[in-house]
């Protein structure tokens, strides 16, 4: 006989209750239903799919996007003794085949699977014949073309539907808008759900906001507190490292956590987190989905994200033992361009799709009318110079192309070379005295990037070759024997991408198909980093309540704690008045930082900085690139 959810709750997890609408929601799965579950980040949605599959007989399906979550979860059932396999990526033809035949007949509970794995004709044909009790999709705000992470391949969760139409299906997420709600409900087909979605409020998280010019001072402040581990989102693989390097150099004891590590270091620097031998982890936005850490008590944004999903998300990873904890975003005057450099200017427009796909049918010499299921090599650097584009532009560009189905990418595309210096200055100066032929390359290199003596550094071998005046093969050849006479690092991946042209050249007439879908995306792209934007800048109301509105929910009390809630009970319009003539009487004599403003005035620093703050967005005051500020 099965037993009860309460019972498998005490016997697996050790938990004497549900929280929030857990119970409700497995008890609607037991009955049969669609559910929608909308609950905060760290509010155990697994377990709504877990026990409910666990007390019925046959397999739950699990579609997740990330395969580091995927392991984690997989493995986290294994050490409870429950069996679950995951199929992830590498897996030849013969492993996939002999473990879902386990799924078929080794009395498995769980088959973890990504939606791209799902598509595979293998695959599905052998869930068609499973005895599948439950189907889950975890993230699932990546079904939405109006979530932010969409990923085309979750439109085909669907088939599940349609192999056990009677089976029920649980939609999970921390991050659905209305909007998003109702595109998972009509993509997955969900019959009538129930939806449940707790309140997103953490009572204990404190989000707030922090103007500071010197931003790696104020990170070295923040982190120096207390004792307990945090997390610092960047943007970039290189911040990432040099963040990292700048915390241990002040005594703070942190790694960095990115893309381009290996498997390997992946591990061993996320179980020294884990197992506190390090507090921070300095990483990229993938880090930490599934990761339970309950201790986190700080997560800090040293980058303006792409979107309060994001952020939401990602902020929610601190506190999650119930304790005290904060969120802060540390931001200046530049991020706002920086963030629209980065996600707004980049993003391709119709016309410039319109040539992108004509530039590449000639590329490729493809006739007009022809060339349907043609598969070519596509060298993406080269084709970038031949036409003079814009590497990022055109990727996002490809990018549509092939979310739209007018073209195919290769998942195996990479292009990326790194390097960095590892002999002395006068060590390299002699080298080049010693093998002139390579000289220029290498003398180019070091012109043309800054840091290849502190970090590994990516690099464009055929802006390189370009530059020296030289073919891309000499530049790899140059790179590979100064890597063995012990002068540099280099570690280079030259696998480019193969391109498989799915309709007929109709030139115009195929981009005008996807136009509107294109400029859909686009503006749901600019409206998430403007709504991010608009948080940053919104000082009058309380933090909580702007990101909780945001997700169609409605709070009336304030927090009390954010920084916005603190402004408003401590201000003193009299003082601030105060502070701004001394601040412009100061900048009418001479040109200032920020720290130094602070320490020439008698007012508390972070009342100082919030006028600042004022000065700069009224237009009364600028900074220079000294990031001094001065009258305008």
């Amino acid at each position: 006989m099965k037993q009860t959810p309460s019972q498998l709750l005490k016997q697996f997890w050790g938990f004497d209750s549900f929280r929030g609408s857990q119970e409700h929601i497995i008890q609607s799965v037991l009955e049969g239903n669609d559910v929608l579950a909308l609950l905060p980040t760290g509010g155990g949605k697994s377990l709504c799919y877990q026990i409910p599959a666990l007390a019925q007989d046959g397999i739950c399906i699990v579609v997740s996007p990330l395969i580091a979550l995927i392991k984690d979860q997989v493995n986290q059932l294994k050490i409870k003794g429950i069996k679950a396999v995951a199929l992830t990526g590498g897996l030849s033809f013969e492993e996939t085949s002999t473990l879902l035949d386990n799924c078929l007949y080794g009395s498995y509970s769980f088959l973890y699977l990504s939606p791209e794995k799902l598509q595979q004709e293998m695959v599905q044909d052998r869930i068609g014949n499973m005895n599948v009790n439950l189907v889950a999709i975890d993230e699932a705000h990546c079904i939405s073309q109006w979530g932010n992470d969409f990923r085309p391949a979750y439109l085909k969760c669907s088939i599940l539907r349609e192999q056990h139409p009677k089976v029920p299906i649980i939609a999970l997420t921390a991050t659905a808008t209305k909007r998003v709600s109702k595109d998972i409900q009509t993509n997955l087909n969900l019959k009538s759900p129930t939806i449940y979605k707790d309140s997103f409020s953490r009572s204990n998280l404190t989000y707030k906001v922090i103007y500071e010019e010197d931003k790696k001072y104020r990170l070295k402040q923040l982190c120096k507190k207390g004792t307990k581990s945090g997390i610092v989102y960047v943007r970039s693989r290189r911040m990432a490292e040099e963040l990292s390097q700048f915390l241990n150099s002040n005594s703070i004891r942190s790694s960095y956590f990115h893309g381009g590590i290996t498997t390997r270091e992946k591990e061993k620097k996320l179980q020294e987190w884990l197992d506190n031998k390090i507090r921070f982890v300095v990483a990229t936005n993938a880090f930490g989905m599934g990761i339970d850490k309950p201790d986190v008590a700080l997560v800090v944004h040293y980058q303006i994200p792409d979107s309060i999903e994001n952020y939401f998300q990602e902020a929610g990873r601190a506190g999650r033992d119930g304790n005290p904890a904060d969120a802060v975003l540390i931001t200046n005057a530049s991020d706002e361009i920086r963030v629209k450099n980065q996600f707004i200017n980049v993003l391709p427009d119709i016309p410039f799709i319109k040539t992108l796909y004509n530039k590449l049918n000639n590329y490729f010499q493809i006739p007009y009318g022809t060339a349907e299921e043609s598969t070519f090599p596509f060298r993406f650097n080269h084709f970038c110079d031949t036409y003079s584009f814009n590497p990022i532009l055109t990727y996002n560009g490809l990018r549509f192309l092939d979310q739209n189905s007018v073209i195919a990418l290769s998942q195996n595309f990479s292009r990326r070379t790194t390097v960095r210096f590892l002999a002395s200055k006068s060590a390299i100066f002699k080298y080049l005295e010693e093998h002139p032929k390579i000289a220029s390359i290498l003398q180019v290199l070091l012109r043309t990037y800054g840091g290849v003596f502190e970090y590994d550094t990516k690099i464009n071998t055929l802006l390189i070759s370009k530059k020296a005046n030289v073919n891309e093969e000499m530049v790899l050849s140059a790179l590979e024997k100064t890597e063995m006479d012990g002068i540099i690092s280099y570690s280079a991946e030259h696998r480019d991408m193969e391109l498989t042209f799915l309709v007929p050249r109709e030139d115009d007439l195929t981009i005008n198909f996807i136009s509107k879908k294109i400029r859909t995306i686009n503006q749901i792209k600019i409206d998430n980093v403007n709504a991010m934007l608009a948080y940053i800048k919104n000082r009058k109301q309380c933090r909580n309540q702007q990101l909780l509105a945001y997700f169609g929910e409605k709070k009336k009390d304030t927090c009390g704690k954010c920084d916005v809630c603190q402004d408003q009970s401590n201000i003193d319009t009299a003082e601030l008045k105060t502070i701004e003539k001394e601040i412009l009487t100061l900048l009418g004599q001479k040109e200032y930082t920020s720290r130094k403003i602070t320490t020439m005035l008698p007012y508390h620093k972070d009342v100082v900085l919030k006028v600042l703050q004022f000065l700069l967005e009224d237009g009364n005051i600028e900074i220079n690139t000294k990031n001094e500020y001065s009258l305008i």
